[in-house]
């Protein structure tokens, strides 16, 4: 009996001569045959999605990719600018700034809609009113526990996101508007009558959403969205490659900075 340790993965292996991965030839079955979102999609639920469930999704990533200078964007600038010779730590320190406040909303919002369904007691709602119980009953709860709803208003899109009418078009016209983006609109609808103001369903939030209706792990889906923002930062830092920002912001800082002594 064989003492030598093993480390089973259903995803990739090499030898001298071919590469596997998810059980088929690289070269010969996957590349030129296979798009970047078909195969990321493929990779996490290790079955190859449908053409409907590849459009969803990369609609999602391209809804997530960049939004100009945010702070994600701005650490990788900063950080390129400082380490020109090291882009993967300009790129790392983008991915590190996604958390609750940017590209985390995405999960949260994934999070939340996944546990009020779950904690739904009977069937499902079959038409807009059964939903907007539903989503009545989770905003009530989010407020008496002086919480936030994730997916809820956004700093630059005061009245709508122009992402989430078309992701959720998208979905609809692909048969995958499932109960979570079906829950999350009705969200938009009555949350105005428990918190007394109308905010628009932001981005992240219906991309979280849409990510869930998937089948998608609800603790990965931050990942697809650093997947996403992964590209975006690429952007960022080509065109800080061709015409440099990030000394003018960190000169801007630097030189109106203000000096105030630790009170003794």
């Amino acid at each position: 009996m064989s003492t030598e340790p093993s480390y089973p993965t259903g995803l990739g292996t090499s030898d001298a001569k071919q590469i596997r991965l998810l059980g088929l030839d690289l070269s010969q079955d996957l590349m030129g045959k296979v798009g970047f979102g078909e195969l990321a999609f493929w990779l996490v639920t290790q079955q190859r999605p449908t053409p409907s469930q590849v459009r969803v999704f990369e609609t999602v990533l391209v809804a997530l990719a960049d939004h100009g200078f945010t702070p994600t964007a701005i650490a990788a600038r900063l950080t390129y600018l400082s380490a020109p010779d090291s882009i993967q730590g300009a790129l790392a320190a983008g991915l590190l700034g996604g958390g609750s406040r940017f590209l985390g909303v995405t999960e949260d919002c994934g999070r939340y809609l996944a546990e009020a369904l779950a904690g739904h007691d009977g069937e499902l709602p079959t038409d807009d009113a059964g939903w907007d119980a539903l989503a009545l009953t989770a905003v009530q709860k989010t407020r008496s526990e002086r919480k936030f709803v994730p997916g809820l208003g956004h700093p630059v899109h005061k009245e709508q996101d122009p992402r989430t009418p078309v992701l959720m078009a998208v979905a609809a016209e692909e048969g995958l508007k499932g109960p979570h983006l079906r829950l999350f609109e009705a969200i938009g609808r009555v949350h105005p009558q428990v918190l007394g103001r109308t905010l628009p369903l932001n981005g992240a939030g219906v991309c979280g959403a849409a990510l869930a209706d998937l089948g998608l792990p609800i603790d990965l889906l931050r990942g697809f969205a650093l997947l996403a923002r992964a590209a975006g930062l690429l952007g960022q830092i080509a065109e800080e490659h061709r015409q440099g920002t990030a000394m003018s912001m960190y000169l801007n800082i630097d030189r109106n900075a203000v000096y105030e002594p630790p009170a003794e």
